[in-house]
């Protein structure tokens, strides 16, 4: 896919994107997600971009929870936790707004990077969707794993 490194991350991205506010309900954010057929959701606070909250947040709030071990010794009580931490779990389980729930900071990418440089940024961080930005900070489209295998399946397609 060595013509994907001149693309720009425009297109790959969805310029429609549903928008949440913090006080955003959990049913409407995965309502948002289905409509739109979105893995992710930005939430905008004051104009600015606020959080994310994806497909993988909702999952995780269905998930159980583990609960850390503890024992006594001595007149200590000593937790054992080899999970994720336990507050930012329960954190998750316990949300009812995207305020609660998103990811924050966000990591978004430039419209202007290129579609090899959003794969790694996807790679590397293990995040679907990434906010697109433009020059003023503001949210122009949302790139997704499938905008990119879609860029994938056309050029392929092209080539043969």
């Amino acid at each position: 896919m060595s013509d994907s490194t001149e693309l720009t991350v425009r297109a790959v991205m969805r310029r429609e994107v549903p928008l949440a506010a913090p006080d955003t309900s959990i049913a409407e954010l995965a309502r948002l997600m289905v409509e739109h057929r979105v893995p992710g959701v930005p939430v905008i606070d004051d104009g600015e971009l606020a959080g994310i909250v994806t497909e993988a947040d909702l999952i995780q709030r269905e998930a159980n929870v583990d609960t850390p071990s503890t024992f006594a010794f001595l007149d200590a009580i000593i937790e054992v936790d080899a999970g994720a931490p336990f507050d930012e779990e329960l954190r998750r389980v316990l949300a009812t707004s995207a305020e609660q729930l998103m990811t924050s900071p966000v990591i978004s990418i430039r419209d202007i990077a290129t579609v090899s440089e959003l794969a790694t940024l996807m790679l590397q961080h293990r995040i679907n969707p990434i906010p697109v930005v433009d020059e003023h900070n503001q949210i122009v489209g949302l790139a997704t794993r499938t905008g990119i295998v879609e860029l994938i399946a056309r050029l392929e397609s092209a080539s043969s």
